[in-house]
């Protein structure tokens, strides 16, 4: 009988089993070695911004005005004029580092209370996180020599030493509790240590590969400094669940008396197939950030798409090629009381399901419409979602020493941590009228030969006096001089990206929307399933919109998780989130589709095609959910704001999807829709479906795979 793709490639790898596995182990080790050589490049400031922002930083940079890496250190005492002894010292010490300079006088507060002392570190500013640790050990002497006051210390090189050092900690924590949850689950799933092992050992391959090529890509497409761990999210948790999706197969056809080849075969032809749909269904979808306009996404999207690939790619071949080696030894290392062999139980037996799904599919619609007011419940509260680029300060909590530092610096002196960094640009910046302009601000630096001029003003009002300087203040300062000024710094980086985002998120909105409903549409033959099925994703993506707002913006229940409200969600996520999750539940959608087309094409009424279907998967969905939802709540618990939310976000959506929407609404909306599911348009009528196109072959019991 006809072979589709996946089958083809199942069967050879089975054949080829030597060229395979050492194929992939080659593949693996040269990605990893050749990516580690050439190291991953960061984008720069002006890459990662937007709109007016991102020119005034591309204009100091194309003009070689790197702006150096500023530093604030402010020294409280109780009293008026108190901090004067230690300011000295700690201006003296500052500079004995040899790794700073132009150290301003300290400024006081108004109540006298406080000073603030500015200066800048020496070198590359990308690269004054790693010469920072001296300035930071004679700051922290100085206030161990006067304990009398308090010193808090913010900056560029400050923040980005912190950051880097949180970033690798909590890097190291995900791979450390991720991989042994996920074991644990597969323990559960399996019964067997070999048969846990696999996915996990092929889901951590496929990410060294991943990390590797696209450290090798980054010098054409630069990266965010947290897109590793992106990478690392979405591998581990997809490579896992592909090679559940599969092995689960192939273990229930044993159990069901096939012999280990036409177990393979048949695993190939419908696991595999769904595998191929699924990745090629995420990858497609990711291809949307890069629709948005911001170099961030592009970088998400290209990670997501290579880990995919690789995790997609391993899964149809080395994966069955294991599997004909080991043969039975997939077994080994069985667990007594875990052990879930066909002999303990039909794998149709799904229990649990049953007792869902019968009262599901006996009052469908009472169902469907319950299903559908929780979902819109938990979604309610994205209705009044705000999102901003969260500074530093705000992505380690309030407690944190830098969010300490940048609240009390911001406190005593508004404007001080994120002023308005002006750059003004001139055909003659030494003409008359330009200079008359320019003398209206105070300490400007003109340089000449660039025809560049830039200076810092406060914003102690955020975005409102933000506007007030870019609409009224600079234009009516720089009218009729020639001259042009762009405005960038903090907030206004974080403005002008949410307002790309708000442009972006429309044409990603409509290209992920169209290619799922034409890649559902040309799989499964059925308009109404393509449809199904994105209105399913854009319940679960509301519902997860909703608990990320109430828990992050509102703080409800933030406390449980370690985290606080923040009063906002990051800008990124909600646009990252989306697109996510319209791959990531193609996961369990084709999965289950597949094999309720499959009953159905074998002859089973509606009804009992979409309860066997359901039967069926169960324990390969309740596994691959679980390790899904294990990965992203392990990110759901790391110290950034920003990992919390994607963390939190994606958790509670995959734990609906595989849930709620799995288990309640897609067999109760099945149900009612009853035959209809199953229209193919005249055009598609002589595609293939996803339907088993491999035969099942006699139950002989005997083992035909080379051991």
């Amino acid at each position: 009988m006809r072979r589709n793709l996946a089958a083809r490639i199942g069967v050879w790898s089975t054949h080829h089993r030597k060229t395979a596995i050492l194929g992939w182990l080659l593949f693996v080790v040269l990605a990893t070695g050749i990516g580690g050589a050439t190291g991953m490049v960061e984008m720069t400031d002006a890459e990662n911004g937007a709109g007016e922002s991102a020119r005034a930083e591309q204009i100091l940079l194309d003009a070689g005005l790197d702006k150096p890496a500023g530093e604030l250190v402010m020294v409280s005492a109780p009293a008026a004029g108190d901090w004067k002894p230690a300011a000295e010292a700690l201006a003296t010490a500052v500079r004995k580092t040899g790794e700073t300079r132009n150290i301003a006088p300290p400024v006081p507060s108004e109540n006298g209370e406080d000073a603030l002392i500015a200066f800048e570190m020496k070198g590359d500013a990308a690269t004054s996180s790693e010469r920072i640790q001296p300035v930071l050990d004679a700051v922290a002497a100085v206030g161990a020599d006067h304990p009398d006051v308090e010193i808090h210390q913010f900056g560029e090189a400050s923040a980005g030493k912190w950051l880097g050092d949180l970033l690798a900690e909590d890097f190291r924590k995900a791979e450390f509790t991720a991989v042994p949850l996920a074991l644990g689950i597969l323990l559960v799933a399996f019964g067997a240590i070999v048969a846990a092992l696999l996915p996990v050992g092929l889901a951590l391959t496929a990410c060294m590969a991943a990390f590797g090529l696209l450290s090798i890509a980054s010098h054409q497409l630069h990266l965010f400094q947290t897109t590793y761990s992106v990478m690392f999210l979405m591998g581990f948790a997809v490579g896992v669940d592909y090679c559940l999706f599969y092995l689960r197969r192939e273990r229930d056809e044993r159990a069901a008396g096939r012999d280990a080849e036409t177990a393979l075969r048949i695993a190939a032809a419908t696991s595999g197939r769904a595998v191929l749909v699924s990745g090629l269904t995420v990858m497609v979808a990711m291809g949307g950030m890069f629709l948005s306009g911001l170099l961030l996404f592009k970088g998400f999207a290209l990670a997501t798409i290579i880990v995919v690939f690789i995790a997609m790619l391993g899964s149809v071949t080395v994966l069955p090629a294991l599997l004909s080696w080991l043969g039975d030894r997939i077994d080994a290392g069985r667990i007594p009381l875990l052990n879930r062999r066909a002999e303990h139980g039909s794998p149709e037996s799904g229990r649990i399901t049953g007792r869902v799904l019968g009262p599901v599919l006996a009052r469908p619609r009472t169902f469907a419409v319950a299903a559908v007011v929780l979902l819109l419940a938990l979604a309610a509260p994205a209705l009044g979602m705000k999102t901003e680029s969260l500074g530093l300060e705000k992505q380690f909590g309030s407690d944190a020493q830098l969010s300490i530092a940048h609240s009390r610096i911001t406190e005593s002196f508004p404007g001080g941590p994120a002023p308005a960094l002006v750059v003004v640009t001139a055909p003659d910046i030494t003409a008359p009228e330009v200079g008359e302009a320019l003398g209206g601000f105070e300490d400007v630096t003109v340089h000449r030969d660039e025809n560049v001029a830039e200076f810092e003003l406060p914003l102690p009002r955020g975005a409102a006096d933000l506007t007030d300087l870019r609409d009224k203040r600079l234009p009516a300062a720089f009218d009729g001089t020639g001259a042009k000024a762009h405005v960038t710094g903090e907030t206004a980086g974080s403005v002008d990206f949410n307002d790309q985002l708000r442009r972006g998120i429309v044409p990603v909105f409509v290209f992920i929307t169209a290619v799922t409903f034409l890649l559902m549409l040309f799989c499964f033959r059925s308009y109404v399933i393509a449809v199904t099925s994105i209105v399913l994703n854009l319940l679960s993506v509301a519902a997860s919109y909703g608990v990320m707002t109430a828990v992050f913006q509102h703080g409800w229940g933030a406390s449980l998780i370690g985290s606080e409200g923040i009063g906002a969600i990051e800008a990124w996520m909600p646009l990252f989130v989306l697109v996510v999750l319209f791959g990531l539940s193609m996961d369990y959608h084709v999965f289950v589709v597949s094999r309720i087309r499959e009953a159905r094409g074998s002859g089973l009424d509606n009804r009992s095609a979409i309860e066997t279907g359901l039967r069926r998967t169960a324990g390969a969905v309740t596994g691959a959910a679980a390790i899904m939802v294990a990965v992203f709540a392990v990110f759901g618990t790391l110290s950034m704001q920003d990992m919390q939310q994607m963390g939190v976000g994606l958790a509670v959506a995959v734990l609906l999807d595989a849930t709620l929407v799995r288990m309640v609404l897609l067999p109760s909306v099945m149900l009612l829709l009853g035959e209809r599911n199953w229209r193919t348009p005249r055009g598609l009528s002589r595609l293939p479906g996803l339907e088993r196109e491999e035969a099942a072959g006699p139950v002989t019991g005997r083992d035909t795979v080379r051991a």
